[in-house]
């Protein structure tokens, strides 16, 4: 079985460029975005969410003003392969209670327990959990013992109670990623391999992703009659 360790100081480096490897490998189940690998704007937003990833993995040291946990897995005949991560915010004034970031198991190692068993660590840890998923997760994750609650976003939110917490959580300021020079070049690149018309069409095909998703989890919610939307 492979090794879960928890952190909540920064880990090995190693280690740290493995979990972004597996950000960046698994984009379309990590991101709230969903965006599939045909769509254009991809290489876009699998550099910001890593980026987001990178800056939590560094808010482990404490300087941020974010509590931040990680659970590591690694391959049990060599712990120094990553083959999970589970990375989750305690919430403020609650100890009770956490939320998960990012979650991500390497194809290979699928179907073997692994996001169960970290899973299962976090809420030994924190019994109010909270995270959310894609409509066709919900089951898997009610039979770790999450119930719908609502709706976030483009996911469905679920929680080990019927309600959220009243505590707050400390979230880094993620959006100027999305603006910064790394992200606009990465664009300017697309654009003058794929044209104009293209990087137009590639940013509608987001748009209405987007927007079937978010139907997609208010449809589900409100025909389980689960939690107000």
């Amino acid at each position: 079985m492979p090794q879960i360790t928890h952190f909540k100081t920064p880990c090995p480096e190693h280690l740290t460029s493995q979990i972004l490897q597996l950000v960046v490998d698994n984009l379309t189940d990590i991101s709230m975005i969903a965006i599939p690998p045909s769509n254009l704007l991809y290489n876009v937003y699998q550099y910001a969410i890593g980026y987001e990833v990178h800056l939590y993995l560094e808010a482990l040291n404490g300087t941020k003003g974010v509590a931040v946990e990680l659970l590591v897995a690694t391959d049990e005949d060599d712990p120094e392969q990553v083959v999970g991560f589970l990375l989750y915010l305690p919430v403020q004034d609650d100890p009770d209670a956490c939320g998960v970031a990012y979650m991500a198991v390497q194809a290979g190692h699928r179907r073997q327990g692994i996001a169960r068993r970290m899973l299962r660590e976090m809420v030994g840890r924190y019994p109010h959990a909270e995270l959310t998923c894609a409509v066709a997760k919900v089951r898997w994750f009610e039979s770790m013992g999450f119930q719908v609650v609502g709706v976030r976003g483009t996911q469905v939110l679920m929680n080990t109670r019927d309600h959220s917490s009243d505590g707050l959580m400390g979230l880094l300021d993620v959006a100027p990623i999305y603006s910064s020079l790394e992200v606009r070049q990465i664009h300017t690149y697309l654009l003058q391999k794929h044209g104009k018309r293209a990087m137009v069409d590639a940013e509608k095909q987001r748009d209405r992703h987007l927007d079937q998703l978010t139907h997609k989890a208010h449809e589900f919610v409100r025909g389980r009659g689960d939690g107000a939307i």
